[in-house]
């Protein structure tokens, strides 16, 4: 049995990319002696005062979301803004981390691990 590894994000005034990064490179596992790219590893990633963190106006306005049901029409985008009104900023850390895990069977299982707390 292996140990859970516990990490914790301290986001009070850091920028939402550099903590994302931070973030996907420790879920994936690339600070362990006992890395796999090919297994999930037990390690948990919390986000701490993810509403703290230093997002300008211009990136919040700027930014779009754009999802794609596959059907013809069905391209839709949504600014930062939106996002975070309806979901909160921990919406957008997500996003952010998800976006950076690779994207093959265990980016779901990975990003079960991050949790955010605003």
């Amino acid at each position: 049995m292996t140990n859970i590894v516990n990490h914790t994000i301290d986001a009070t005034g850091k920028k939402l990319g550099r903590i994302a990064s931070k973030a996907a490179a420790l879920l994936i596992g690339k600070d362990l002696a006992t890395f796999q790219k090919n297994i999930v590893q037990p390690v948990i990633v919390s986000i701490t005062n993810a509403s703290k963190a230093s997002v300008t106006d211009k990136k919040m306005k700027d930014k779009q979301y754009v999802t794609y049901s596959g059907f013809p029409g069905g391209l839709y985008t949504e600014s930062m803004k939106n996002v975070t009104d309806k979901k909160g900023i921990a919406e957008a850390f997500r996003l952010a981390v998800y976006g950076m895990l690779p994207n093959n069977k265990l980016r779901a299982k990975r990003i079960k691990n991050l949790k955010i707390s605003e």
